[in-house]
């Protein structure tokens, strides 16, 4: 008899991980409305050469529709984590590479941290969010609206749920390599706030005076943190 290979531990929990991941992803990704069709491949054209704005993408016809509308390859290059102040890179897989995720309710991202990198404080106003580390050391947690922090930390095959609209973060623990986490989102156009961007850098500025009272600082404060966020 020919003896099959078995899996190493580690890719064995990864390989669970992923399954229930997607399978609890899948069951999360509601929030959108339902297609009223077996799928709605957007249709790319540029803004300015559409006649019809709709929440959402329109369809193209569906007798154009190949299989590579289904596929993408974005999620299997690394993105890089040096491009910004925080050290991280996210990569969706949306409509704009994906066009047969449109009306599907959802949306997947690659989420590349490196060492000592930090996905900040940020929100989703539209969507849950699944994540899985596949690589590396993650502290990452959310805080409700009663200010209760969730904090865990995740090794590689780990998963975390972000709560819908609540503030969460991905820290790399490790100083001498990157992480690598996937996230699934549920809704075609989650948003995306980061909490200091959008606090100190906002076009245009919010008033100091609103900023040194929020958050009990000075206007030179203002001005530094304006500074270094690039505002």
């Amino acid at each position: 008899m020919r003896k099959t290979k078995s899996l190493h531990p580690s890719t064995l929990v990864i390989k669970t991980s992923l399954s229930l991941f997607f399978a609890l992803f899948l069951g999360l990704a509601r929030p959108d409305p339902d297609p009223l069709q077996d799928y709605c491949v957007a249709d790319q054209k540029p803004p300015q050469a559409q006649s019809v704005f709709i929440n959402g993408a329109a369809c193209i016809n569906p007798k154009l529709v190949v299989p590579s509308h289904f596929a993408t390859s974005a999620l299997g290059k690394p993105g890089n984590t040096k491009a910004n102040a925080f050290g991280f890179n996210v990569t969706l897989a949306s409509i704009a590479n994906l066009p047969g995720l449109n009306t599907m309710g959802l949306t997947m991202a690659r989420v590349d941290i490196g060492p000592n990198g930090l996905v900040p404080p940020h929100a989703h106003p539209r969507a849950s969010e699944v994540t899985v580390c596949l690589k590396g050391s993650l502290l990452v947690g959310f805080v409700d609206t009663t200010n209760k922090l969730f904090t865990q930390q995740l090794r590689a095959g780990d998963s975390f749920v972000f709560p819908k609209g609540l503030i969460h973060f991905l820290y790399n623990l490790d100083s001498g390599s990157e992480a690598l986490a996937i996230s699934g989102l549920s809704s075609q156009n989650p948003g995306a706030q980061i909490a200091s961007l959008a606090t100190f850098t906002s076009k245009p500025l919010l008033p100091d005076v609103v900023l040194e009272k929020a958050f009990q600082i000075t206007g030179q404060d203002v001005m530094r943190i304006r500074k270094n966020l690039g505002g």
